[in-house]
C-alpha cells in the first residue's frame, strides 16, 4: 500500500477521485510502477508547448537522442499512459499471470487512475498523446535489462482506438503495443514504486525531480546532488538562474512526495531526505517469516556460487511488500538474480 502524503497543505492538485468507481476498485488500488531508466534520464518533454527539434542528452557513457513527430515530442504528462501500462503488467506478474506488450487500456479506468477529469477533452488529450508517443523516436545506449538497443524504437509501437457511434463519440478503450525496449525493462523488474501523489504533482519540473529522487536516493536516508547535475539530469531547457528559483519554491512548498527537499546555497547542493513514508526494509523484513532450510537449499541450485544469505539480504531490501509465498519469491529472486549475474 503506497502510504498518502500527510503534509495538507501544499499545492498539490486535488484529489479529483478519492471515492472510486466499484467496478475499478482493482485499477485505482494497484501501486504505480515506472521503468528505472525512464526515471534516470530525460526520456520526456518538460514543456507543455510542442518541441519539435531533436533532443540529445549526454551523462559520463550514457547517450540520448530522441527525435520528435510532427506533433512534438513525447511529454512527461503522456508517460502516464505508460505508467498505467506497467502497473498492470507488474500486477499480473505479481499474480503469476502471462503478460505480453500489448495492453488494453480502458479510458475511463486511465483518467481516474491517473487523478484526470473525465471530460470529453480529457478523452481527446489521451489520442493526442499516443500519437507523441507513437512518433517520438529514441536512440540510446542505455541498456534496459540487458540489451542495449542503438537502432531507433519508440516507446510504443502501435496503438489502436475504439469509438463509441463513430468519430466524435467517446472513446471507450485503447490498445497500445509496448517498445521490446520497455517491455524488456518491465520483464526483468527493473522497475520502481511511485508515490499515488506523483499523478497530483502540478508542474512537469516537479515530476521530474521526484522520479530522480525515487531512483536515487530510494530507501537512503538522504541523498545529495549538485545543482547543475539535477539540472542535468531533468532534461530542462530551463537557465540554470531559473532552474535555482524553481528547486527553491520547491523547497519552500515542501510538497515532494515521499522526500523532503533542502537547498545548500553555499555549497550549491540539493540535499533530499527520506520522509518514512516508504515502508523500510526492516518493517518489511519483520513481517515476512523466517524462511526455511529447505529454501535454502533450493536457493543454492538456482544460484551456485553465490552465499545464500547475502542473497537474503538483498531480497530483504529489495521488496517491498510481503509476498504471499515468501519462500517461493526468494527462491525465485535467487533464480533471476544468478540469470543476470552468473557466478560470483
Amino acid at each position: 500500500m503506497v502510504t498518502e502524503n500527510t503534509n495538507s497543505l501544499t499545492p498539490l492538485l486535488p484529489d479529483r477521485h478519492p471515492q472510486h468507481d466499484l467496478f475499478i476498485c482493482d485499477v485505482a488500488d494497484a501501486v504505480l510502477k515506472d521503468v528505472m531508466q525512464h526515471m534516470e534520464h530525460p526520456f520526456y518533454s518538460l514543456s507543455k508547448k510542442p518541441e519539435t527539434t531533436v533532443k540529445r542528452y549526454r551523462n559520463g557513457e550514457n547517450w540520448l537522442e530522441i527525435t520528435p513527430s510532427v506533433k512534438g515530442l513525447a511529454t512527461i504528462y503522456d508517460k502516464d499512459i505508460l505508467i498505467y501500462c506497467i502497473s498492470q503488467i507488474m500486477a499480473k506478474l505479481k499474480l503469476g499471470e502471462q503478460v505480453s506488450p500489448r495492453v488494453r487500456i480502458n479510458s475511463r479506468e486511465l483518467l481516474i487512475f491517473t487523478n484526470r477529469g473525465t471530460s470529453g477533452r480529457e478523452y481527446q488529450s489521451l489520442l493526442d498523446a499516443l500519437d507523441r508517443l507513437e512518433g517520438t523516436r529514441i536512440r540510446t545506449n542505455i541498456v534496459s535489462g540487458d540489451e542495449e538497443q542503438i537502432d531507433g524504437f519508440g516507446l510504443i509501437d502501435a496503438s489502436s482506438i475504439r469509438r463509441k457511434h463513430g468519430l466524435d463519440g467517446r472513446l471507450l478503450w485503447c490498445e497500445v503495443k509496448l517498445s521490446d525496449w520497455v517491455f524488456n525493462a518491465i520483464r526483468k523488474e527493473e522497475v520502481l514504486t511511485l508515490h499515488r501523489d506523483y499523478f497530483r504533482l502540478r508542474k512537469p519540473i516537479e515530476r521530474r525531480v521526484y522520479e530522480i529522487a525515487r531512483k536515487h536516493c530510494g530507501q537512503q536516508r538522504t541523498w545529495r546532488i549538485t545543482l547543475r547535475k539535477l539540472l542535468l539530469k531533468t532534461g530542462s531547457q530551463s537557465p540554470e538562474k531559473r532552474f535555482r528559483q524553481m528547486i527553491k519554491q520547491l523547497v519552500q512548498h515542501d510538497h515532494l512526495p515521499d522526500y523532503n527537499v533542502t537547498f545548500d546555497e553555499t555549497a550549491d547542493m540539493i540535499i533530499f531526505t527520506n520522509r518514512g513514508t516508504m515502508a523500510p526494509a526492516p518493517m518489511i523484513e519483520g513481517r515476512v517469516p523466517p524462511l526455511t532450510p529447505d529454501t535454502y537449499e533450493r536457493a543454492r541450485q538456482v544460484a551456485p556460487g553465490w552465499d545464500v544469505h547475502y542473497l537474503e539480504r538483498e531480497w530483504r531490501d529489495w521488496i517491498f511488500e510481503p509476498p504471499r509465498d515468501a519462500d517461493g519469491a526468494f527462491v525465485g529472486f535467487c533464480r533471476k538474480w544468478f540469470e543476470k549475474r552468473g557466478r560470483p
